[in-house]
């Protein structure tokens, strides 16, 4: 035979289904207010991926260097280690910071302080080859970078409008032409140029006028990676007047060469200036 409930069991359980509907209630509150958080984060990572920084460019500094004596080969790899390093650092830097300050932003806050850790990176390698041979020169023209796509206004490709509407004129180029050609690179032939080479020289010659060709094509390679960047000197100032600084070192090393066993050849740095063609 049942029982009626006593009345305070009753209330009991009314007061406990109570709370089980407020419970329920505040999951689907809870519930929906996250469903929203994550609808807005979804958003917001979108417009980030959205805006791509770009990425830093460096030129090598590896290829330019002369034959690494092994008393300074332990430092030189660790200071070139560094330049990975400090680009890898300033290309996070370009993403955490994207949308952030004004048309400089970039030059100043990240490609101006990445140049000047450059300057002192390189400096250390060159000090380092110097103690027990001769000390590379010119190096410093490797330290400056480069944006390489649009992100904050530094080294900006110009949009579609803007092509448009402005002159047919190769900015690439820093001269006359399509916008959309590059155009090559032309240097003087150096080897053709040189006198009878010693044979204790010629390792050496051989060598820095191997690198001579490396120069010259990496060059060519970032005259096309380069095209509609900068104004109508980017590429005298960005790769021309680089490529001669190196071009003049390379060159002075083989003059140096030669002139260890027999007569120093003279007028080389004539051969070092490079001309853009089209």
């Amino acid at each position: 035979m049942s029982r009626a409930l006593p009345k305070y069991h009753k209330r009991r359980v009314v007061m406990i289904g109570g709370a089980a509907a407020v419970v329920l209630s505040g999951a689907v509150i809870a519930g929906s207010a996250l469903a929203g958080e994550t609808s807005k984060n979804s958003g917001q990572n979108a417009t980030t991926k959205a805006a791509s920084p770009g990425t830093v460019n460096c030129p090598a500094v590896a290829p330019s260097l002369p034959a690494v004596p092994a008393s300074a080969k332990a430092e030189v790899d660790r200071n070139l280690a560094l330049l990975n390093t400090q680009i890898s650092e300033a290309d996070k830097r370009l993403v955490d910071t994207v949308g952030q300050g004004g048309p400089n932003f970039v030059q100043n806050a990240i490609l101006g302080p990445l140049k000047d850790k450059r300057v002192a990176t390189i400096n250390r390698i060159a000090t380092a080859i110097g103690r027990t041979a001769a000390k590379p020169q010119g190096l410093d023209a490797l330290a400056p970078c480069t944006l390489n796509s649009a992100g904050g206004g530094a080294a900006a490709t110009p949009s579609a409008a803007a092509s448009a509407s402005a002159p047919a004129t190769a900015q690439a180029g820093g001269g006359s032409g399509n916008t959309n050609t590059a155009g090559t690179i032309s240097c003087p032939d150096v080897a053709s140029k040189l006198p009878a080479v010693p044979a204790s020289a010629k390792a050496e010659v051989d060598r820095n006028l191997a690198l001579l060709n490396t120069q010259l094509s990496e060059a060519n390679t970032r005259l096309a990676n380069t095209v509609g960047q900068g104004g109508p000197n980017f590429v005298q100032n960005a790769i021309l007047g680089p490529l001669k600084d190196k071009r003049v070192s390379t060159i002075d090393r083989i003059a140096i060469s030669i002139g260890r066993t027999a007569a120093k050849p003279q007028g080389l740095d004539s051969l070092a200036a490079c001309t853009l063609t089209k």
